[in-house]
């Protein structure tokens, strides 16, 4: 399945654009397509990045891409996940604009690979994916399994950006 890699680091997402361009294709390259992780993504990315506008974390943290995903976090998935998930492994390095790319400069600007790799990350989880259209539940996923207990996110704040980023008229593909 070929992705728009073209529009791979664009600057200025809507949130729709930013479902039917990146997040769909690449759950869908990665057979791991449904609304539910459909709309985890996206609310991680715009919650993370204060409504798709930071690549990197203000303050001049650690965090890169939408997703703020920190380069230590990073490295752990593909050193202690993705070593042992070979096929998934080889379909995230398919979403590189080269094998041979720095892996944390495709983080940053390469919005198929950082949507990857924020799919990887909730994928460690054994908790299965809340329910589409929980918006409550997914807050609450997103705290306990990216954020963590440790972070300074709230499943509120998550949902505030939600509600202040996301239209009610966006829509989600229900199958690849």
């Amino acid at each position: 399945m070929a992705l728009p890699l073209h529009t791979a680091s664009r600057q200025n997402w809507s949130p729709q654009d930013y479902v039917t361009l990146i997040i769909e294709p690449v759950l869908c390259h990665l057979g791991a397509h449904s609304v539910s992780a459909t709309q985890l993504l996206l609310g991680t990315a715009v919650h993370e990045s204060g409504g798709l506008k930071h690549r990197r974390q203000i303050g001049g943290g650690p965090a890169l891409s939408f997703f703020q995903m920190e380069r230590a976090t990073h490295d752990d998935i593909w050193e202690n996940y993705l070593r042992y998930k070979k096929e998934l492994g080889a379909s995230i390095t398919a979403l590189m604009t080269d094998p041979n790319a720095n892996k944390h400069n495709e983080l940053e600007f390469n919005d198929n690979y950082a949507a990857g790799m924020a799919r990887a990350h909730y994928r460690r989880v054994s908790q299965a994916l809340p329910s589409a259209n929980d918006l409550e539940a997914q807050a609450n996923y997103w705290k306990a399994h990216y954020n963590t207990s440790l972070g300074a996110g709230t499943p509120t704040k998550y949902i505030n950006d939600w509600n202040t980023h996301v239209p009610d008229s966006i829509t989600f593909r229900v199958e690849c």
